[in-house]
């Protein structure tokens, strides 16, 4: 069972990895990268103050340990346990992989961090402003995840396994800590029980 899973993994990712053109390079390379997602954050850190007001501040001690969780943890609970070479680190596999400016990353990739990270972050977030978002952000913030994760295998850095994986536990980490987040809430203004029922 666990040799069928790996093949139907292997023969996924070739199949995504494969389907490449230049302007496709260029556009998930660049997707790939932190920076560039820099105005979409400063969009959604706009979007808290509005919502949060006086307790917005709060994301910004929420968020960098949510991040730091989905990181460290997708690292040292799974990359360094696990050690299941990245599709570009595979000797077996390396040379089929089509590699975007030479980009591979490191040597282990179960499981992704990037999509770890980046599915927690939107778990978290539309949490918090999904009353103000209404249906259409979840697509908003599933699209922003998704396509981070999609530009991993494409590049040629993780199976489809391991972004699948990593995006399972980012949303599970965004979860627990909107939770936690919400208790701090409570905690910090004798109003909040009101404002909390509202964002329900």
């Amino acid at each position: 069972m666990i040799s069928f899973l790996e093949n139907l993994d292997r023969k996924l990712f070739l199949l995504i990895n494969g389907f490449h053109s230049e302007p496709a390079d260029w556009f998930f390379y660049y997707v790939s990268q932190k920076f560039t997602w820099v105005p979409f954050y400063a969009l959604l850190l706009f979007m808290c103050i509005k919502v949060l007001k006086k307790q917005w501040w709060l994301v910004l001690i929420f968020i960098p340990l949510l991040i730091t969780a989905t990181d460290q943890i997708s690292v040292h609970l799974f990359k360094n346990m696990f050690l299941r070479y990245r599709p570009c680190q595979n000797l077996e596999l390396k040379d089929q992989v089509h590699l975007v400016r030479d980009y591979c990353g490191g040597k282990y990739g179960f499981i992704s961090s990037h999509a770890a990270n980046t599915f927690g972050l939107a778990m978290f977030v539309w949490l918090l402003l999904r009353k103000s978002f209404r249906y259409w952000g979840w697509i908003l913030f599933v699209g922003f995840a998704g396509i981070t994760a999609y530009s991993r295998v494409y590049l040629g850095a993780h199976y489809p396994a391991d972004v699948a994986v990593g995006a399972l536990l980012g949303v599970s980490l965004g979860f627990l800590f909107y939770f936690f987040f919400q208790r701090i809430r409570r905690k910090l203004s004798p109003n909040s029980d009101a404002i909390i029922r509202r964002d329900k």
